[in-house]
């Protein structure tokens, strides 16, 4: 019997749309989804949007609506913006459900039941001008370790490391900006310092963690591991504990619930429950997150789940942070893409294909550059891959009336292309998604360099029976090549293999020929990626354009004082002279990396153009 396997990522916050840093998780996390399902494994991809707690009380309130209204909003928003890139959950569900109440409230006893829950009177955080005591998110200040200024009172975003509100330097309330005061309050806390040990245990024995990541997580745990405060006072968006009237489960606590929440949404109606994979010995959990919930994630929920007698992770995967063209994310930069945004310039798939050629199972960070990003596309999905497919394709259509017969099968034995099947099978099973794809398209290469050497358009004049068996060679390759890049590019294998006339095909696929066969009419799976000029406006000042400039080799962010005399859009498409030698300065708070060069009569404001046509990245003599 082979094992249930639970597959997640780590839940969005249900306060604003997704950006294409989150997708880094989930596109890696869908790739081996797709890949488990293409092997007939018995998988499931469940998440949920998490709901609870500050951040979604503070956007509520900035927005003028209630929470429940926000996280409804923000629901259909993730939703249709997972679908856009592909990602294939099993179910998508959302923590402020009754699945997830049950679970938590269960999990509240049986912690209890245990002896692994106490009362304690503390010190929290108290804002004196908002009447309140302030959650996590409700306080910025000064990190207790690093030192790193306008952190939020639960973790840092900076070294990664937790802390209580009442540690924060300089503190402040996230709402009026006052200084913020401390008040007596009781609590629950959980004993996490009981689980030492069984933690201890359970890294050394889980085999496969990252061992940059593990050895971090036993660390802290030789630093010795405090008890968790799991309560927070009302108001707050939140589950209440029973028994209690303004006293809520912290975030922290139903959020990695909202996993076996989710997982029971899939269950219904299926004749399963969420304990098949939760509390089953033939079952298999493997989480992937990033690397600012790893204390959260190695420590608090592992032991969360021995208490309450819930199976534990399998594995946990940790991917590193997204910067863009070497810089960290941040919309002053002009380097800050919503996945709507993105989708607005550029094609999901690419995406997926630029991301797996970077991910690997290590914690590293990844960088999102798009000069990088477009050469990466032009150069080897579109040129290697894309091509080959359309150009065999389309030239059985054309030759042979859309017919293969026989295959040269030297090619796949010179080649040993079944050993390159199983050597992307182990690097997909072991999360090394770049690796895989380096070998799809050695594969691909292969049969561009095969397709090539033979010549088929001349040796059909001479030796039509061959050059047949050359075509059929290639379109298995095609055929096979759909297979192997459908976790990665499910959009385009899709399209490959209806084109191929072949559907539903498996793993198992990959060592069957297509002969005596007739292919449907060859398309044009994936278009060479254009340079696109775009032009903002700037978030922080009326008169200011912020511009991206197609210098050739390179392309330029500036900004630019011509919103009073050009119309928005008027300069897309324009040639212009760009002053490129300069420092970068940063005007407003955008970056700007040149000058863009313009006359001015005192009434007017004309930009300086060429009087004929040059080519981009000309330079001025």
């Amino acid at each position: 019997m082979k094992k249930k396997i639970l597959v997640t990522s780590a839940l969005p916050y249900a306060n604003g749309p997704l950006h294409i840093g989150h997708l880094v998780e989930y596109i890696q996390t869908d790739v081996y989804v797709r890949f488990l399902r293409l092997r007939g494994g018995d998988v499931i991809y469940c998440c949920a949007d998490d709901a609870h707690g500050a951040p979604v009380e503070i956007k509520a309130i900035e927005q003028g609506i209630t929470p429940e209204e926000l996280i409804a909003k923000y629901y259909d928003e993730h939703v249709r913006d997972f679908n856009a890139f592909g990602i294939s959950f099993d179910s998508y569900y959302s923590t402020n459900s009754v699945e997830n109440k049950k679970y938590s409230d269960l999990f509240f006893k049986r912690l209890s039941d245990g002896g692994f829950i106490y009362k304690k009177k503390i010190k929290q955080t108290y804002c004196g001008k908002c009447g309140r005591f302030l959650p996590d998110r409700f306080v910025r200040g000064e990190c207790p370790k690093c030192g790193a200024q306008e952190q939020y009172g639960d973790v840092c975003e900076s070294c990664s490391s937790t802390h209580k509100t009442t540690d924060l330097i300089n503190a402040k309330c996230a709402l009026c900006k006052n200084k913020v005061t401390q008040k007596g309050s009781e609590h629950y806390f959980f004993k996490l310092s009981a689980f030492s040990g069984k933690l201890k245990e359970w890294l050394n024995e889980t085999k496969g963690l990252q061992s940059e990541i593990k050895n971090y997580v036993l660390n802290w745990i030789e630093e010795g591991l405090e008890d968790w405060d799991i309560t927070r006072d009302g108001p707050y968006f939140g589950f209440k504990i029973p028994g209690e009237e303004n006293k809520y489960y912290y975030v922290w606590l139903d959020a990695p619930i909202g996993y076996i929440a989710s997982t029971a949404n899939y269950c219904k109606n299926r004749g399963c429950k969420a304990e098949d994979y939760w509390q089953s010995p033939d079952a298999e959990i493997i989480h992937f997150i990033g690397k600012d919930i790893i204390y959260f994630h190695f420590l608090f929920w592992p032991a969360m789940l021995m208490a309450a007698n819930f199976n534990l992770p399998t594995d946990i995967v940790v991917h590193g942070f997204l910067t863009v063209n070497g810089e960290k994310m941040s919309k002053s930069r002009g380097n800050f893409f919503t996945a709507r945004e993105f989708l607005e310039k550029y094609d999901a798939e690419c995406l997926r294909f630029y991301y797996a050629k970077l991910l690997s199972k290590k914690a590293q960070d990844i960088d999102l550059t798009f000069d990088d990003f477009r050469d990466r596309v032009n150069n080897e999905l579109v040129a290697n891959l894309g091509n080959f497919c359309y150009r065999v394709l389309s030239f059985t259509n054309k030759n042979f009336d859309s017919e293969i017969k026989d295959i040269d099968y030297s090619f796949f034995e010179k080649n040993k292309i079944e050993n390159k099947f199983d050597e992307i099978e182990r690097a997909c099973s072991g999360f090394n998604f770049n690796e895989a794809l380096r070998l799809i398209m050695e594969i691909s290469a292969l049969g561009n360099k095969y397709f090539q050497e033979n010549e088929p358009w001349k040796l059909i004049k001479e030796d039509r029976e061959k050059a047949h068996k050359v075509v059929g060679t290639c379109v298995n390759i095609a055929k096979d090549l759909s297979i192997l890049i459908s976790p990665i590019l499910p959009e385009f294998s899709e399209s490959l293999q209806e084109q191929l006339n072949v559907s539903d095909s498996t793993w198992k696929d990959l060592k069957s020929d297509l002969k005596d066969h007739k292919i449907n009419k060859a398309e044009i799976l994936v278009k060479k990626m254009e340079e696109k000029k775009t032009e903002e406006k700037h978030p922080d000042a009326d008169k200011l354009y912020v511009i991206k400039v197609d210098l050739g080799k390179e392309t330029r962010q500036l900004v630019a004082g011509l919103k009073e005399h050009y119309a928005p859009g008027e300069l897309l498409g324009k040639k212009v002279v760009v002053a490129a030698n300069l420092d970068p300065a940063t005007l407003r708070g955008v970056r700007s990396e040149g000058m863009l060069l313009a006359a001015d009569d005192g009434k007017k404001v004309t930009i300086i153009a060429p009087d004929e046509d040059v080519e981009v990245g000309a330079k001025v003599r």
